[in-house]
């Protein structure tokens, strides 16, 4: 039997073209089921330093999955995806992966690395609350910093538990020795999110082993992210608002909408009962104007929830706040095991590389959103370990071969602005792409998913920048949300 299995192994590793464990300097990959992937998949794990400069140090396991390419003859440069962030599995998100680069999987493999500090890759998980736990908690700012500050102690006792080797700049090196391990000469590159931070990097460092690129929702190496984010989501929450004020529809609703959301503001704190979003009972607590805002922020990653804040809003506005908790609850979709963040990654990162440059961003908060989220980032940060991170990480240079950059135009973290700017720097081997009405990521949408295949298979770099695109331009903005029996929707009150 044993010997059956070797040899089932073996004929699976070269059917892939990838080289047996014993050629693949110690990436041993076995056959695998990755959840939501029809066909096998290899996995394995890479050793590696935990610390650069101690070679023969402390040692972490990077985790790695290859879902082959179907065509017997394949091409030699995989995709290599980065996960977003920071702090997601990029091995988690193999089953929709899968289906959003089908085309590419018929010729080339696509590689799946936890980046270190997620998935099974040394992860720094916090304790997730629980789906049903009281909203007063789970909501609550101070609540999020205390849990915070508690996992920074359970994470420091791990044997890994060294916070500063978590930096971008580290985990991209962990990346190319995955390809090395591999055989490979040449990657295709894409990242979502935070992933484009990684891509980016990684093109920096290793520029002669990258063949193109593909970045999802650019958050750049030199974004400051906690006071970025309060400037995005407040222009987000803008055009949501205009939206309504623009669509007939939607401004009989709601015809003082803007009203609505600064009286609602100005009446907290407030003490309301609320049914919980899952558990359905019900519960009394105190709404500060943080949770607010809280609250608003998670609905406007996605235009089709975005498009139910005015009759959330005006709800609250009056005393009724389940459908803006309800609405914030949404965003998981049911898909915790994809969507979760290994919350001692993040803020490894978050700490080294943004909040040290928070007094030097020319982002001004958002008039509603204001510094909150900076404020309890540097909580959080004063005592976190913080990585050392190299100067130049946060210079993005001429990229050399081709490089396509997206951006959602209501996107409330990742907008359009940040990818102009990285697509400038880039230079002429980039294209930036605008989907004006889609949220925080449109390489998923169907035409786009054709157009980074076609990007990617392109022969060369000139006829890969010069792939049509124009289908994004099509992609509307979702109708404001108008509940069953409300006038206008056909039924009765």
């Amino acid at each position: 039997m044993k010997s059956t299995i070797v040899a089932a192994v073996a004929a699976l590793l070269a059917a892939a073209g990838l080289p047996g464990a014993a050629r693949a300097e110690g990436l041993a990959l076995q056959p695998c089921r990755l959840k939501g992937v029809e066909h096998e998949a290899l996995c394995g794990s890479l050793r590696r330093p935990l610390d650069p400069a101690a070679p023969t140090g402390v040692q972490i396991d990077v985790h790695v999955a290859v879902l082959p390419a179907l065509a017997r003859h394949k091409k030699p440069d995989p995709v290599v995806f980065f996960a977003g962030g920071p702090g997601q599995s990029a091995i988690a998100l193999a089953g929709p992966l899968s289906r959003q680069l089908a085309r590419v999987l018929n010729r080339r493999d696509v590689v799946l690395v936890d980046q270190r500090g997620t998935g099974r890759s040394a992860p720094l998980l916090c304790a997730e609350a629980s789906p049903s736990r009281p909203l007063r908690e789970v909501n609550d700012p101070q609540w999020q910093m205390a849990e915070a500050e508690r996992c920074r102690g359970e994470l420091q006792k791990l044997p890994y538990g060294d916070l500063r080797q978590f930096t971008t700049s580290i985990a991209v090196a962990d990346v190319d020795a995955v390809r090395r391990a591999l055989g490979v000469e040449k990657l295709n590159l894409v990242g979502g999110s935070y992933g484009t931070r990684a891509a980016l990097e990684y093109l920096r460092q290793f520029p002669q082993a990258v063949r193109r690129v593909v970045i999802d929702g650019v958050a750049p190496p030199d974004m400051v992210l906690p006071s970025s984010f309060s400037t995005d989501n407040q222009a987000a929450l803008d055009t949501v608002l205009a939206a309504c004020a623009a669509e007939p529809a939607c401004r009989a609703r709601h015809p003082n909408l803007r009203a609505d959301w600064s009286a609602l503001l100005q009446g907290l704190p407030r003490t309301v009962t609320v049914p919980h979003p899952l558990s359905g009972r019900e519960e009394t607590l105190t709404v500060t104007r943080e949770m607010v805002i809280g609250l608003v922020r998670l609905p406007l990653y996605a235009p089709v929830l975005a498009s139910a804040l005015p009759h959330a809003v005006t709800e609250a506005a009056s005393g009724r706040f389940a459908a803006l908790f309800g609405l914030a609850a949404a965003l998981g979709g049911g898909r915790a095991g994809e969507t979760r963040l290994a919350g001692g990654m993040h803020f490894s990162v978050v700490c080294a590389e943004d909040v040290p440059r928070l007094d030097a961003t020319a982002d001004r908060p958002g008039a509603d959103f204001g510094d909150s989220f900076a404020v309890l980032y540097r909580k959080v940060c004063a005592d976190w370990p913080r990585g050392r991170v190299p100067e130049a990480f946060y210079r993005v240079p001429p990229a050399p071969v081709a490089t396509l950059v997206l951006s959602g135009g209501s996107d409330p973290v990742t907008p359009p602005r940040h990818g102009e700017r990285v697509s400038r720097a880039l230079g002429p081997k980039a294209r930036h792409v605008v989907v004006e009405h889609a949220g925080h990521g449109v390489m998923a949408m169907g035409c786009m998913r054709d157009v980074v295949f076609r990007f990617i298979d392109a022969p060369g770099d000139d006829e890969a920048l010069a792939v049509d695109a124009n289908c994004a331009s099509g992609v509307p903005r979702p109708p404001a949300f108008a509940p069953v029996g409300a006038p206008g929707t056909g039924g009765s009150r």
